[in-house]
C-alpha cells in the first residue's frame, strides 16, 4: 500500500503545470461565437491581404469596358464582375478586398500604437503617483471630456490638404488619418493600465523586487505591465471594431481617407447616390463593416471570459 501511495505521489510531481496562455486558449475555445468571429475575421483579412493574386482588376485605373471599347458604367453583376462596377467602370468587387486591406490596416496599426503609448502612460502614471500622476490624468480627463468624433472631424478638416514628402497625395490622407487616431484613442489603455497599477504597486511581489535592488522602470517593465496584460488585450481586442467605425465614418463624411484609395467607408460615400437604384453597391460595404465589428466583440468577449480568473467554467 504504502508502495501504491509512494508511486502515486511521484506520478503527482512530475506532472508537468499547463501555462497560463494554455489555460486561456482552452477556455477561449468553450466560447462558440468568439471562435466564429476569429475564424470570420481571419477569413475577411487573408481574402483582403491576398487580393494581389487573384482580384481580377486595378482598384484605382482600369476602367472595364465591353466588347465595344465603351466603359461599363455602373453595370450590374456579371461573371467578369461578381458586383458591378461603379460610376466609372472600376470593379466594386477588387475595390472592395482593397478597402479591407486600408480599413483593416488602419485599426490594426492605430490599436497597436494606441496600445503601445496607452500602457506606457498609464504604468508610468499609477506607479509614480503623486503630481505625476496628477498632471497625467488631468490631461487624460481633458481628452476624454472632448466629444471624439467632431475633434476628429476637426483635425482631419484642418489637415485635409497635408501632403507626406515622398507619397502620393492620395495616400497621404490615410497616414495622417492613421496618425490623428494614435493621438486621441490611446486614453481608454492609459486608464485601465493605471487602476491595474495602483493596484499592484504595493503587492509583496512589487516590494521584494524593490528589496532586491530593481529600479523603477524594472519593476514598471518586468512586473507591473505583465501583470496588467489581460484586461488591455481585451481592451485591445475590442478596441478594433472601434476604430473601423470611426474611420469609415470619418470617410463616409468626407473627412477620412480621400479617394481613389478605397476603403469601406468612402466606398459608402462613393455609392450613397446610387442608393436607390442599385443599394447592393452600398450593401456590400456595410455588411463587412457589420461583420468585423460584430466578430471583433466576439472575440473581445470570449477573450474576457477566458482570461477572467474569477470565471471557473
Amino acid at each position: 500500500m504504502a508502495n501504491i501511495v509512494s508511486l502515486e505521489s511521484e506520478a503527482l510531481s512530475t506532472v508537468a503545470e499547463e501555462s497560463p496562455w494554455r489555460i486561456i486558449w482552452r477556455r477561449f475555445r468553450k466560447h462558440k461565437l468568439a471562435v466564429a468571429g476569429m475564424v470570420t475575421i481571419g477569413l475577411i483579412a487573408l481574402a483582403c491581404y491576398l487580393a494581389p493574386l487573384y482580384a481580377p482588376y486595378d482598384p484605382i485605373r482600369d476602367l472595364s469596358r465591353d466588347e465595344n471599347g465603351q466603359i461599363l458604367r455602373n453595370d450590374p453583376p456579371s461573371l467578369d464582375h461578381l458586383m458591378g462596377t461603379d460610376n466609372i467602370g472600376r470593379d466594386v468587387f477588387t475595390r472592395l478586398l482593397y478597402a479591407g486591406r486600408i480599413s483593416l490596416s488602419v485599426a490594426f496599426i492605430v490599436t497597436f500604437f494606441t496600445t503601445i503609448i496607452g500602457v506606457l502612460i498609464g504604468a508610468f502614471s499609477g506607479y509614480y503617483g503623486g503630481w505625476v500622476d496628477e498632471g497625467i490624468q488631468r490631461f487624460v480627463e481633458f481628452i476624454i471630456a472632448i466629444p471624439l468624433l467632431p475633434l476628429l472631424l476637426a483635425f482631419s478638416a484642418l489637415l485635409r490638404g497635408l501632403t507626406i514628402p515622398g507619397l502620393p497625395p492620395e495616400w497621404s490622407s490615410a497616414v495622417i488619418i492613421t496618425l490623428i487616431l494614435i493621438a486621441f484613442y490611446w486614453t481608454t489603455s492609459a486608464v485601465l493600465i493605471r487602476g491595474m497599477v495602483l493596484s499592484l504597486r504595493n503587492q509583496e511581489f512589487t516590494e521584494a523586487a524593490r528589496a532586491l535592488g530593481l529600479g523603477s522602470l524594472g519593476i514598471i517593465v518586468r512586473h507591473m505591465i505583465p501583470n496588467s496584460l489581460a484586461p488591455i488585450i481585451v481592451a485591445a481586442t475590442l478596441g478594433l471594431g472601434t476604430v473601423i467605425v470611426i474611420e469609415s465614418a470619418l470617410s463616409f463624411l468626407g473627412f477620412g481617407i480621400q479617394p481613389p484609395v478605397p476603403t469601406w467607408g468612402n466606398m459608402l460615400n462613393e455609392y450613397q447616390n446610387e442608393m436607390w437604384t442599385q443599394p447592393a453597391k452600398v450593401f456590400y460595404p456595410g455588411l463587412v463593416i457589420f461583420i468585423c465589428v460584430l466578430s471583433f466583440n466576439y472575440i473581445g468577449d470570449g477573450l474576457r471570459d477566458a482570461m477572467d480568473p474569477r470565471l471557473k467554467h
